[in-house]
């Protein structure tokens, strides 16, 4: 089977996916031609093979394969070939703007990480096909749930031990659609009544500005959290997991939350609101879910507008998360989520690539 992929290749959310789909394909026998989306970035001369090896494909493409671009959901236009388009849109909103109901109405078929996505792609996007003879009935895309995954060889399971303090963690950039503007009190509020704990925060954003991230590293300047500078790679990445005891994710939305995954892949516990596109993979048994009741205009001034809704965060958000955090301190007992380990591993990469060529035909 031969495949084009379309995909950048770097170390913020799509071109980690992009780059452990192609190793994937070519793991299932997949011939991968690779047109990346801007300049390709690896850490390890592994990866640098592959993608090498993938580009020079690419020069003798075929062009009646099918065309796999994962990109965002108002950038699905350009494919290459005549082959089957696919688009593959990583999203967090339950709204479309009509721009990208636009882009993808026009591919063939739609990839989506979870179920939740595929019930917004259905609920917002429909269609009149062209070919229908009047009076034309409307159209919903074509889906399948492609769900992401996490290397089990990087993030392997590890026991925890036993420190001084229980270490919550928070992996992600800076964003209001993080949590990062509330998750600061819950933690506070949780301190005040278990001094026992810390958070660290490893959470720079390549996309701000140095005036915006010294607004957030002033929000969170306390005695017990601990601001750690981005990872190069994701062997510092799981060395950092490894010493902390707890993930705690209470985001607004979320497209897939990889970081998430690769926490219950290490063997470590977490919290996350219960809502978007990671209730694919969390559930009661495997993961601490704070309850979301209603959603809300996404609104922060920087990247969302109002176009879309994600889950309202109130002050009982706040104080379910805050003893959320109480009570895992009190309760643990330096054992693995074993739980959210076989969870890690039924989402693998392999598993992600396939579903692609399953949905391929």
């Amino acid at each position: 089977m031969q495949l084009n992929v379309l995909a950048p290749i770097n170390q913020l959310g799509y071109g980690v996916a992009g780059l452990n789909i192609v190793k994937a394909l070519w793991a299932e026998g997949v011939e991968v031609s690779l047109f990346p989306i801007g300049q390709p970035q690896v850490t390890n001369k592994e990866d640098e093979t592959i993608v090498k090896k993938s580009i020079s494909v690419a020069e003798y493409y075929n062009p009646n394969a099918s065309s796999l671009r994962i990109w965002h959901q108002n950038g699905l236009a350009e494919h290459v070939g005549r082959g089957k388009h696919v688009g593959f849109p990583i999203f967090e909103l339950d709204k479309f703007s009509p721009i990208e109901k636009h882009h993808i109405a026009s591919c063939d078929k739609i990839f989506v990480c979870s179920e939740w996505a595929k019930d917004i792609v259905h609920s917002e996007v429909k269609y009149y096909d062209d070919r229908d003879e009047p009076p034309r009935q409307p159209c919903v895309p074509d889906v399948d749930v492609v769900p992401l995954g996490v290397d089990a060889t990087l993030f392997p399971p590890t026991a925890p031990t036993k420190k001084d303090k229980v270490v919550f963690f928070n992996c992600g950039k800076w964003e209001v659609r993080k949590g990062h503007d509330f998750l600061m009190r819950a933690f506070q509020i949780a301190h005040a009544h278990n001094p026992n704990m810390e958070l660290w925060m490893m959470c720079t954003n390549p996309f701000n500005n140095e005036r915006e991230e010294a607004t957030w590293r002033q929000a969170y300047n306390h005695p017990a959290i601990k601001i750690i500078p981005r990872a190069d790679t994701q062997q510092e990445v799981y060395n950092i997991m490894a010493q902390t005891d707890c993930g705690v994710f209470p985001s607004r939305g979320e497209g897939w939350n990889l970081e998430l995954l690769e926490m219950m892949s290490v063997g470590r516990h977490v919290i996350a609101t219960d809502y978007s596109a990671h209730t694919e993979f969390c559930t009661k048994a495997n993961c601490r879910l704070v309850d979301v009741y209603e959603t809300e205009a996404a609104y922060d001034n920087k990247w969302f507008f109002g176009q879309g809704n994600w889950a309202k965060i109130d002050e009982t958000t706040i104080f379910d998360l805050s003893v959320a955090m109480q009570r895992f301190a009190e309760d643990y007992r330096y054992e693995l989520n074993e739980p959210g380990v076989r969870t890690a591993q039924q989402f693998s990469w392999e598993n992600t690539a396939r579903k692609i060529i399953q949905g391929l035909g």
